[in-house]
């Protein structure tokens, strides 16, 4: 997949395409069904699919301080995309300026001029330019003067608890703010995953029996609720940030509150692996939460609850004993 960011970088010999725009920031399932839809119409008009996205997120430009979790990195939305068919990705920074864009320049600058949209696919609810004062309709009307057509494609519904539910990256966000992983695992239709790369810490773990490798992730990113899980840390290429082998893992997210820790980290004790792990790119998936976390009265007690955190691992991964 192409990938570039800003207009000016677009390459000259793109030509006409199918365009898909939004945050897209967790690539839910949602999202899928629309970029699927997108890659559909792009096929039978023997057009490449582009994914038009923005960083950072519009709610830090329009209302600065208010930046939402991030569910992806652009790195893992486009590895994300491309294994959807997206033939390619840009990323256009959204600045106050482009903040400011009417709805018809956004069309003409972006749309027509630089990526030569022959048909916009978009959920049903976007909006655009200054104030949000575009939306699909005034879209369709833009693209009829302009010529390409546009489709809104509905959103799509999970059933929880008996009740239907929107699938939104809000209601994601919450869900592993609460360390509810199963759920955000129904609405994004994988693990939710925290990228980062693994760093030195406090070095407790290797004393304890139970190194960990300890995953410095990005400003912003969705971190669930301190605790214990089950889950995967994944080893990511560095430059093309594609997902490699995968381990299984018992995850710990927290301060150390044993240790009077006041450092909020995300680490992983990685199951029968023997290695060092320092300065590799990762993913961390989270599959099920154990416990909260605890302050223990004694390293005694914590590495008792450590030992029982690695069999609930093993037995809900379905992974037999070491040995």
């Amino acid at each position: 997949m192409k990938r570039w960011r800003g207009l000016e970088a677009t390459p000259a010999d793109l030509g006409r395409t199918v365009v898909t725009i939004g945050m897209y920031d967790g690539v839910h399932r949602g999202h899928q069904a629309l970029i699927g839809a997108a890659v559909e119409r792009a096929r039978a008009l023997h057009r490449p699919c582009l994914l038009l996205t923005f960083d950072p997120h519009p709610a830090e430009v329009i209302r600065p301080g208010s930046h939402p979790a991030i569910l992806t990195s652009l790195d893992r939305k486009a590895e994300l995309v491309a294994e959807l068919g997206v033939d390619a990705m840009c990323v256009l920074p959204f600045t106050p300026e482009f903040m400011r864009l009417s709805p018809e320049s956004f069309t003409h600058t972006v749309l027509v001029e630089h990526l030569h949209a022959a048909q916009v696919v978009v959920g049903q609810n976007f909006t655009y330019g200054h104030k949000a004062a575009g939306t699909v309709q005034t879209l369709a009307a833009e693209g009829r003067r302009f010529g390409f057509t546009v489709e809104g494609v509905p959103l799509r519904n999970i059933e929880e608890e008996g009740e239907e539910v929107s699938i939104s990256s809000t209601y994601i966000r919450a869900c592993v703010a609460a360390g509810d992983m199963e759920p955000a695992t129904q609405a994004l239709g994988r693990p939710h995953r925290v990228d980062g790369v693994v760093v030195v810490g406090d070095r407790r773990g290797r004393a304890l029996g139970y190194p960990t490798a300890n995953v410095e992730s990005p400003q912003f990113t969705a971190i669930p609720a301190d605790g214990v899980y089950a889950g995967y840390l994944v080893l990511r290429d560095p430059r093309s940030g594609v997902s490699k082998e995968r381990y299984p893992s018992a995850i710990s997210v927290g301060t150390n509150p044993t240790f009077e820790g006041s450092r909020r980290t995300v680490e992983a004790f990685v199951l029968d692996f023997d290695g060092d792990l320092y300065g590799e790119h990762v993913g961390v998936e989270f599959v099920s939460r154990l416990r909260a976390m605890a302050a223990f009265p004694d390293v005694e007690s914590l590495v008792a609850a450590m030992d029982d955190d690695v069999v609930r691992t093993r037995a809900l991964l379905d992974v037999p004993p070491a040995g």
